[in-house]
């Protein structure tokens, strides 16, 4: 690749990086979501339970998506 720098391959190796982990950060919590309502549908009486545990492991998710996002401005400006 003639006209990239090393420096600029590492911008677009964490651009990609980024987009992949937000891509999956929204389809995780999308799916996460869907399943939660469909089990708060199927019996109403727990939903409270389900909230709960569909809010911590929605907050997981989100956790290991901000820990790559992280690494991905940290190998950027390396």
């Amino acid at each position: 690749m003639e006209g990239l720098t090393p420096n600029a391959l590492a911008y677009l190796a964490a651009g990609i990086g980024a987009g992949v982990a937000v891509v999956g950060c929204g389809a995780g919590i999308g799916r996460l979501g869907a399943s939660a309502m469909d089990g708060i549908a199927r019996q109403p009486q727990s939903a409270a339970l389900v909230q709960t545990a569909m809010i911590i492991a929605a907050a997981l998710i989100e956790g290991a998506t901000l820990f790559a996002l992280v690494i991905c401005i940290i190998l950027a400006f390396k």
